[in-house]
């Protein structure tokens, strides 16, 4: 188990304090809307921030999030197999760089969300939370109601046609729990919001490359006990999201690391003893004062708090 970050695709003051941190490892968004750029199927485009990574003395280890528009791909609408060529390019990119991991999820429709990112937390930090009942109170999407069977089917279908690929090219794609773990999501269904969702997308194939993103608040929330649950997975574990929630599925809050239900030392001592020889982030953290809160969850020096953390647990736990 190593750390690494997830940074920005271009350099800022969060590159620099990862590496004075002694961070090695990069993990990054490359969608469009974040880059500016086309996406990674484009060569060109991923090898030139591999450059800018490696110039700046870090391995560019994995992608992570949608690196291009997956609703087609996701909702199972016309044009999903020109965009699936699309994503099996970015994996055959992947495998000629090297890099060995793309984290990806399978929320149709709606990513990521929270109905509150301004709630005070220890000493007036800023988190993020859930409530359902706000969430049903915005009513259906554009998309309408797509069931959960639906979207396992696209799922399914996406599978078949990627997973060939991404072991041709030496990626594990880490599947993300659905967070928030609620089905359905202002009328979208969500099969992945438990273990149980795991289990069935794990039925579908043996391959090296089908593996699992273990995030810890997402799981958490979805009530599940963490110890067993990374026990039965760790073979399948290829990326460790390290956060923690207090309250439940459908009522949540993040918290700092150390202040919420889980025995994040335990969790630790469990990841060395499993033997994961895998990058572990911290997730999802507090804007600290002096701040503004225009990121949820990514703000840098509740970064700085989070990764000083992490690394004392894993040297202890050695």
């Amino acid at each position: 188990m190593f750390i690494a970050d997830f940074l920005p695709p271009n350099p800022d003051r969060r590159w620099d304090y990862a590496r004075q941190l002694g961070v090695e490892h990069a993990i990054v968004k490359l969608h469009p809307d974040v880059t500016g750029q086309p996406p990674p199927s484009n060569f060109r485009v991923l090898k030139t921030f591999y450059d800018q990574f490696k110039e700046a003395g870090f391995k560019l280890y994995g992608l992570e999030g949608d690196p291009m528009d997956m609703n087609r791909i996701k909702l199972g609408l016309p044009g999903r197999d020109e965009d699936i060529e699309h994503y099996q390019q970015i994996l055959r990119n992947l495998g000629r760089l090297g890099i060995p991991l793309l984290c990806y999820n399978f929320m149709a429709g709606i990513g990521w969300f929270r109905t509150d990112f301004n709630i005070k937390e220890r000493g007036g930090a800023f988190v993020s939370g859930f409530q359902k009942a706000d969430a049903d109170a915005m009513g259906l999407t554009e998309f309408g109601e797509v069931s959960e069977e639906q979207v396992f089917e696209n799922y399914k279908y996406f599978l078949e046609a990627v997973l060939p690929v991404a072991e041709e090219a030496g990626v594990r794609m880490g599947l993300h729990p659905d967070d928030p773990p609620v089905s359905p999501l202002r009328g979208i269904g969500r099969f992945l919001r438990n273990a149980d969702g795991f289990r069935r997308a794990f039925s579908l194939s043996q391959s090296p490359s089908h593996a699992m993103t273990f995030c810890q608040g997402s799981l958490g929330a979805a009530g599940e006990a963490l110890p067993t649950l990374a026990q039965e997975f760790a073979p399948r574990i290829a990326f460790l999201h390290f956060r923690d929630v207090t309250g439940s599925r459908e009522d949540f809050r993040e918290t700092f690391h150390d202040n919420g239900p889980t025995d994040m030392a335990a969790m630790i001592r469990l990841y060395h003893e499993l033997g994961l020889d895998v990058p572990i982030r911290v997730d999802h953290v507090p804007t600290l004062a002096g701040e503004k809160n225009l990121e949820p969850g990514y703000a840098a020096l509740g970064r700085l708090y989070a990764v000083g953390y992490l690394r004392g647990l894993i040297e202890a736990g050695r």
